[in-house]
């Protein structure tokens, strides 16, 4: 494995890369890998030639006052991790030199960014466009593999790809959990003890929403309603948002039916994090997750 901190260095590799006819599949991440970001490496191990993970901890995405400065790094750990999941390269550049001094040209997503963690967040998506794009252009990936767990990421860089006509392909990943179903994520590592037993209610609402809908539910206010009584018996918790929306737009609906997004974001303790359920529910019947 190979590691790379020069952007010049990188595009050259990936350039030569393709003109040997290498499909090149890319997993950016901020490092601190959990098994979230391994099956991902290990989908693009199996589905392309050359696998590119960038680590970098992206300035822009961060607002003032968030976990910019704390946010867990190691470098030596990531490294072994990628490697023994089949990276060939690691890209680890610095931020001068992905954001000089004088940078002012960003990518911002106009609709999507507007719901959801954009609401709380405000300048966090135009941060994530930003760099993603930029790390396009670096790596030049073919594929590049995302995780189910940040749905509204997910679904906001497919429309920039598309929007911008990206030759990309984007691959959306399931959700990897622990065994008490709370989803994999570096920020789980700011947990105390007692805030990560607490930390399952995310899980259980979101199960409990299944259940409400596969029983025929379909009122949103009262799913959520329940979902909100499971979170606010943990101590330690503070909702940020429960909504239940459409798939395709994060529109919020009054009526659980169709491709329908159930996501939260909650607080334990001063650790936010977030999660979510997809369900594919028939106008007429009960809900099933799909994935």
């Amino acid at each position: 494995m190979k590691l790379i901190t020069d952007i010049s260095e990188m595009q050259s590799f990936s350039l030569s890369a393709r003109a040997e006819g290498k499909k090149i599949g890319f997993v950016p991440t901020m490092g601190y890998l959990h098994e979230g970001h391994l099956s991902l490496i290990l989908a693009a191990r199996a589905e392309t030639d050359l696998v590119v993970v960038s680590i970098f901890v992206n300035p822009t995405q961060f607002a003032p006052g968030e976990d910019f400065e704390r946010y867990p790094r190691d470098l030596e750990r990531d490294k072994r991790l990628a490697e023994g999941a089949g990276t060939d390269i690691v890209f680890y550049p610095s931020a001068s030199e992905m954001y000089p001094g004088d940078f002012s040209t960003y990518v911002e997503e106009t609709k999507l960014s507007k719901h959801l963690c954009g609401l709380s967040r405000p300048t966090y998506f135009r941060g994530v466009t930003t760099v993603v794009l930029k790390l396009f252009n670096i790596i030049l990936p073919d594929v590049a593999y995302f995780g189910r767990k940040d749905a509204q990421q997910a679904l906001i860089i497919k429309r920039m790809v598309r929007d911008l006509n990206l030759p990309i392909k984007i691959e959306v990943l399931p959700i990897v959990r622990e065994e008490d179903g709370l989803a994999v994520s570096s920020r789980n590592e700011y947990l105390s003890p007692r805030q990560r037993k607490q930390a399952t209610v995310l899980y259980q609402a979101l199960m409990e929403a299944k259940r409400l809908v596969d029983s025929g539910a379909k009122d949103a206010y009262k799913i959520k309603e329940r979902m909100k009584e499971i979170i606010e018996s943990a101590r330690d918790a503070r909702i940020d948002y429960i909504n239940i929306v459409s798939q395709n737009t994060l529109e919020d609906i009054e009526r659980v039916q169709g491709n329908v997004l159930i996501p939260l974001a909650v607080f334990i303790g001063k650790t936010r994090l977030i999660d979510n359920v997809e369900l594919d529910v028939p106008s007429g019947g009960a809900g099933n997750t799909t994935r």
